[in-house]
């Protein structure tokens, strides 16, 4: 449904777009406009401006660029709608309704919100007040204290409640019944609260509304409850498209790029005690497709965390298979499995924040997971336990819908069959061996530049991978120098290494087939080498291939690249003059940098 032109604009004509983002940017007027440290991206000197007179904001540094809603938008992670619903709301208009149908669904949920409402704020205070030994004793041993009661905002319903009679005084029984707290016991002919004798755990929408309720028991009797309980379906909550903690998660996902998945509430509590915020869990069900999507609209990287027995690596090779299918470029899905029999909560409160964020490291991606679950009960010397392993795996992989995706996670199926195969894998012959040159042996000084493989920028290991294809192909370079005199590194030591090579494969007469017919002395260029064939992106994902158009090809794209690197320093480096010094000049040459850009 789309908003009224006329609605809208008055949003706008009574917000001033200053007034909306300096709830989040520190600005500083500067002539007619305000600037300050772009929210979109890690900078020490401000190229962020806002103009009120225009009505709009702009980013220099990461080109973005908007209005109040935009604004909202991308720092909020907001849909356009509740933009406009808290714009509205600051901005003292009331919010916009729609047809009939709509202006009942939204009477409904107003009073659906004020009954869970008026029920979490007054279990709320039950929570702080209640005496009650077996609760005191549940809150020391899971050490849930007064800052986790306050945050998010628990209670608890006791043994007895009755709290519907209070309800019934405001609401109808219809109403108070579509709230999903309440049900009717035919046989005593009565209401009863389905969380009674339980710590109730407030689920909210991403706007922050309570939408509903998860419970946890604290009963010392067997059997007496399910320990874990959530509020069934209504028309405004679905488990499947709902998870625990996300509307306040979601708020530091412009500075995180990862998420955590776990199974239960008080992993999430005592996560976030140990400062660690970007932490979701699922309601009682495998993670959906719908939940998942959900995450990926603020976080690229979903680790799912389950604990460390073996029901939870069920529930792992389950939501695998389950989701396989949906990944998709820059976004991932990897699983972080925990030391039989603990659990996230227990885990953190044992060792502590530091030693959790380095365990995390031992993430698995989900094509990895898999492969180990399968291959592992795998006889090799059984063809038909070999066989049944790559009919299952390719029928897997198969079902990914994005078609890059599929090719390389089929590329990594067969290199580890490979693996297991090494003389009679098919694709073996098809490709050919992959390494043409024996490396010399890797120094201290190279060990060391590998284990700090992290600290390489995106565009060394660009410049690393067509190295690494040239060595690998030089009786085809060797024919085709044009293609790398175009190739404009921006790191000296890889255009040294280059240079070097060129001048050989210029003055050599006979065929170089090989790296060791480059006869390259130089031990700087020698480790270079070797760290380029350590860690060289593209060793890990493609064979060489015979194809010369192809190789050639691959080198074009990888150079592409590079280009894109060196016109982004470009721009970066007119933005920060311009932020000190508006001119004309430099600015035209900005925006004609900025069309080379898009258009590479």
């Amino acid at each position: 449904m789309k908003y009224p032109k006329e609605y809208i604009e008055e949003i706008t004509t009574r917000l001033k777009v200053s007034a909306v983002v300096s709830k989040t940017v520190n600005l500083k007027k500067r002539g007619k406009e305000f600037v300050g440290l772009s929210p979109f991206k890690n900078e020490k000197t401000p190229s962020f401006t806002v103009n009120d007179e225009k009505g709009f904001y702009h980013c220099f540094s990461s080109s973005e660029h908007g209005n109040i809603f935009d604004f909202l938008m991308k720092t909020q992670n907001l849909k356009f709608g509740e933009a406009v619903r808290l714009l509205a709301s600051q901005a003292g208009m009331q919010p916009y309704t729609f047809s009939k149908q709509d202006e009942e669904k939204e009477k409904q949920l107003k009073i659906y919100t004020k009954i869970l409402d008026s029920y979490k704020t007054f279990y709320n205070k039950e929570l702080t007040n209640n005496n009650n030994i077996y609760l005191k004793n549940y809150l020391t041993k899971r050490k849930i204290g007064n800052k986790e009661i306050h945050d998010f905002k628990l209670g608890y319903v006791p043994k007895n409640p009755n709290f519907f009679e209070n309800l019934s005084k405001e609401y109808s029984e219809k109403e108070i019944l579509m709230s999903g707290l309440f049900y009717l016991d035919e046989k005593n002919k009565r209401y009863v609260e389905r969380f009674r004798d339980r710590l109730i755990f407030p689920i909210n929408s991403l706007s922050g509304s309570t939408i509903a309720f998860g419970g946890r028991t604290i009963s010392t009797e067997k059997n007496s409850f399910a320990k874990y309980i959530n509020s069934p379906e209504t028309l405004f909550f679905k488990k499947g498209n709902n998870l625990f903690n996300l509307d306040i998660a979601r708020k530091i996902s412009n500075q995180i790029n990862e998420i955590f998945l776990v199974e239960g509430y008080m992993d999430v509590l005592s996560l976030n005690k140990f400062k660690i915020m970007n932490v979701v869990a699922n309601l009682g069900t495998a993670l959906t497709e719908s939940q998942t999507q959900l995450l990926w609209r603020f976080f690229n990287n979903i680790i799912i965390c389950f604990d460390g027995d073996q029901g939870g690596k069920n529930a792992a090779i389950r939501a695998a298979d389950k989701l396989l299918e949906i990944i998709k470029p820059d976004y991932q899905i990897s699983f972080l499995f925990l030391p039989s029999n603990q659990d996230p909560d227990n885990f953190i409160n044992k060792f502590g924040k530091d030693y959790f964020l380095e365990y995390a490291k031992k993430r698995i991606p989900i094509h990895e997971f898999i492969w180990n679950h399968y291959s592992n009960d795998m006889n090799i010397n059984e063809p038909s336990s070999m066989a049944n392993l790559e009919k299952n795996l390719k029928q897997k992989f198969n079902s990914i819908k994005d078609q890059t995706v599929k090719k390389y996670m089929l590329e990594y199926f067969y290199d580890k069959l490979e693996e297991l195969t090494p003389i009679t894998n098919s694709k073996k012959n098809k490709f050919g061996s992959f390494n043409k040159f024996k490396p010399v042996k890797p120094t201290k000084k190279t060990k060391d530049i590998i284990l700090k493989n992290k600290n390489f920028l995106d565009y060394e290991l660009k410049e690393f991978s067509i190295i690494y294809l040239v060595i690998n192909n030089l009786n085809i370079f060797q024919r085709k120098l044009e293609f790398l005199s175009d190739i404009n590194f921006q790191s000296e030591s890889c255009k040294n290494l280059m240079i070097e090579i060129i001048k050989i494969l210029s003055e050599e007469k006979n065929d170089i087939l090989d790296f060791n017919d480059l006869n390259i002395k130089n031990e700087e260029y020698l480790e270079l080498i070797n760290t380029i064939n350590l860690v060289a992106p593209i060793k890990f994902i493609l064979k060489t291939f015979k194809n010369e158009s192809k190789i050639l090809e691959m080198l074009e794209e990888m150079n592409q690249e590079i280009k894109k690197v060196d016109l982004s320093k470009k721009i970066t480096f007119l933005e920060n003059k311009l932020i000190n010094e508006m001119n004309e000049k430099n600015y035209k040459e900005l925006l004609e940098l900025k069309k080379l850009a898009n258009e590479a």
